[in-house]
């Protein structure tokens, strides 16, 4: 049986890129992203001992990952914005993304902070109610109030642009 601190490794090893792109989501910046990464990475580290069963790997790290992605953002208090060709570039879109895909994600990025992460992992990490109740703790039906009012959200700004 492996030890949780393997499966945490082999976790971040294997999600390199997904933890990079949740985290860059959240700043809008190639450094603060990696540095949101690495700091995640050294606090699931030293509380590797809270994680009790190797299953929730998944969920404990991307509410580590989110928590020092919220805390970045407080912690500058700058709005961090990009030209949408900017984030294009930062983004590496793989051939199959349409353009059309290409923009809700932009809309995305104009929502709050608790709209788009519910929405990011739903969506973007196929992760389930359940899960992301555990990821941002709060209650099941919350997540699907935020979820609901997001996409709501996201219809009307998609709407205004047509």
């Amino acid at each position: 049986m492996r030890d949780v601190k393997e499966v945490l490794i082999d976790y971040v090893k294997n999600n390199q890129e997904k933890l990079y792109r949740i985290a860059f989501s959240y700043s809008k910046n190639e450094e603060a992203a990696l540095d949101i990464v690495q700091e995640s990475i050294v606090k699931a580290l030293k509380n590797i001992s809270s994680l009790k069963e190797e299953k929730y790997v998944k969920t404990w790290f991307f509410r580590i990952l989110i928590n020092e992605s919220l805390q970045y953002i407080k912690k500058n208090k700058k709005i961090i914005t990009y030209e949408l060709e900017e984030i294009e570039d930062k983004i590496e879109w793989n051939d199959n993304i349409t353009s059309e895909e290409i923009d809700v994600y932009k809309y995305i990025q104009s929502l709050n902070e608790k709209l788009k992460t519910v929405i990011m992992l739903r969506y973007f990490e196929d992760m389930k109610i359940e899960e992301i109740a555990k990821v941002t703790k709060t209650n099941e039906n919350t997540v699907k109030s935020r979820l609901y009012k997001g996409l709501k959200e996201l219809k009307r700004l998609m709407k205004g642009c047509n």
